[in-house]
């Protein structure tokens, strides 16, 4: 289904849809798009897809291979060299009728779509009542990275955040200028080397997904704000470095800034919080601050980031930290953040970094009770979410009981116990438990950890395996004739043992959270849609920047088509209340008596 009604006499992108052109946008000569009227996948031009089942042994082993190969062999597959060629400009968006602008932030959306619809909704609206206050939509619209899950492709981006960001703004409303969009690629979309990213976002400047607008040209980009205020936003290849023809971009818009100027600095991870386990990481962050906007003199304000699926912010007397990674993925706890940062860490290895500075934990979202509540819900939550990987377990303690029991029955020497297709199931068991503990390397502190937990947890499946057999050996299948008992363990051992070790595994995870091992894997096996994050940015007519942190406590799951609506209204209406909430008071920057790095 195209974006349009009928065709209009525009350029057409590779998927041969009307394109409507940038503002001023007036309505009057062009077509009303067709609403549907029904959820209907050809009603609405897109399938509303269901959140990712994170521990799918096909999703693990298949995300798994694309992030080894890509971070292999990322430098081949990377596009940032070839964009060099393309317009190096900054964008201007400082000239507003009442010398105020509104932003909006949102990051880590193109999960399920109930959770990423509620917040685009949320967005699309003309405005939100918040305990009482009334904030305005944002004239742009920031998108802080992992536009799509769990891999870039046409279709996932589609899918997940395009067809779902049309249906909340089918269009701009007439006789206001069309917002725009801005989005920054996080390490889901660097999975193909960006060729999805950029074919949606960068390909031509009058492109459109719904009813914002898309200027950029390239995976980063710079905008100059109202008041001396500007908007950084920088690629990093999976925190790895940045590129030349990026360094060169940036210098260039530079330039244009003065000692005078604030700046917001968006970043695709929150590097200064996973500085703490690996303090490198923070290196190409810094390394940009101190070459490209220190020698400015303009001061850094602000840094905002997603891809940790919350909320938190770091504060000190010069600048504030922000995560705001609840655009749609499922939730993950803030159980484990630090009360204290320093950034950049003094253990990095950078001699040349930055002058280091304490940040104190201001707020996140949720609280870290609620987070600990949420994480033992892991018992009913990833048996349920997560049916492939219970299957899979239930194969490979079915595979490992069945040589156990036969070696069993053999008696004699400890050597006969030990078969060749039992070592290679206890291998295999063991191997997988300490590669999924994820081990750092040896210079981390976590190291130990992650390795005893890991051998821990293979320990503790081979031992229920061992109970496993102990049982099946004193049922009367087992004596029964091949292949009687193979058939009566795949029918009845497995189903059984695969629930027993699911428990087994979410006891892992939940003891593993505790000693901070893991604590992605205990909330992506949940996947919890509700607990919803963005920010509002408002930056008034003095210079004065208000950041509202917006809370969502519950996504809405029961949607109704709206046929009869404006164009510009959403195509679909919530069936259940979306009530946006302050996660903490407005957070209110104004100038610094001197200007600090």
């Amino acid at each position: 289904m195209s974006d349009l009604g009928t065709t209009v006499p525009f350029v057409t992108d590779d998927q041969s849809k009307p394109v409507i052109p940038p503002p001023p946008f007036s309505g009057a000569e062009h077509t009303v798009p067709t609403r549907p009227i029904s959820l209907d996948p050809q009603e609405l031009g897109f399938t509303r897809r269901k959140p990712i089942g994170w521990l799918a042994p096909l999703l693990l082993l298949s995300t798994g291979l694309r992030a080894l190969l890509a971070i292999l062999f990322g430098a081949y597959m990377d596009k940032r060299e070839l964009q060099n060629a393309l317009d190096d400009d900054h964008f201007d968006h400082s000239r507003t009728a009442d010398g105020e602008i509104w932003l909006d932030y949102v990051a880590d959306l193109g999960d399920g779509f109930d959770a990423t619809y509620s917040i685009a909704w949320l967005l699309a609206q003309p405005s939100l009542t918040v305990d009482g206050t009334t904030l305005p939509r944002g004239r742009l619209l920031l998108m802080g990275g992992d536009q799509v899950y769990p891999l870039a492709s046409g279709d996932g981006y589609e899918s997940r955040m395009k067809g779902p960001y049309r249906a909340a703004l089918p269009e701009a409303p007439a006789g206001e200028p069309r917002p725009t969009l801005f989005a920054l690629p996080g390490n889901h979309d660097w999975y193909d080397g960006l060729t999805a990213f950029l074919r949606l976002f960068a390909r031509r400047k009058d492109g459109h997904i719904g009813g914002w607008r898309t200027e950029q040209q390239r995976s980063y980009f710079a905008v100059k704000l109202p008041n001396n205020w500007w908007l950084f936003a920088v690629d990093e290849q999976f925190g790895a470095y940045i590129d030349d023809p990026q360094l060169l971009y940036f210098e260039k818009a530079a330039r244009q800034i003065g000692p005078d100027d604030r700046i917001i600095l968006m970043t695709p991870s929150p590097t200064w919080v996973k500085a703490k386990d690996d303090p490198e990481i923070y290196d190409s962050v810094d390394y940009f601050i101190r070459t490209i906007l220190a020698p400015t003199q303009a001061q850094i304000r602000v840094l905002v980031s997603g891809d940790l699926h919350h909320y938190a912010r770091y504060t000190s007397e010069e600048r504030e930290l922000i995560t705001c990674g609840g655009g749609g993925a499922y939730l993950l706890g803030t159980q484990n953040l630090p009360d204290t940062l320093t950034v950049p860490p003094r253990e990095t290895l950078t001699r040349s970094r930055s002058l280091s500075r304490e940040y104190q934990l201001a707020a996140r979202f949720p609280d870290a009770p609620t987070s600990r509540k949420l994480g033992w819900g892991v018992f009913h939550r990833v048996p349920r979410r997560n049916t492939g990987f219970a299957t899979m377990l239930g194969i490979i303690h079915t595979l490992t009981m069945l040589p156990m029991a036969g070696a069993a029955r053999q008696g004699g020497s400890i050597q006969r116990l030990f078969s060749i297709p039992l070592l290679l199931m206890l291998t295999l068991i063991l191997l997988g438990t300490i590669l999924f503990a994820r081990p750092p390397g040896a210079a981390s502190a976590k190291h130990a950890r992650h390795w005893i937990l890991g051998v821990s947890h293979g320990l503790a499946q081979i031992a229920l395996a061992a109970g496993g057999t102990w049982v099946w050996l004193r049922l009367p299948f087992q004596e029964w004739a091949w292949p009687g008992p193979f058939v009566v363990a795949a029918i009845l051992y497995g189903p059984v043992i695969a629930v027993l070790a699911t428990q087994l595994v979410a006891l892992y995870l939940l003891v593993a959270g505790f000693f901070d091992v893991n604590v992605n894997e205990l909330f992506a096996g949940q996947g919890i849609e509700h607990a919803k994050s963005f920010l509002r940015l408002h930056i008034a007519a003095d210079g004065t920047l208000t950041i509202h942190p917006i809370g969502v406590d519950r996504i809405c799951h029961r949607w109704s088509a709206d046929p009869d609506g404006e164009p510009h209204t959403p195509w679909l209406r919530p069936e259940e209340p979306l009530t946006p909430h302050r996660i903490e008071p407005p957070i209110i920057i104004t100038d610094l008596p001197v200007p600090r790095f």
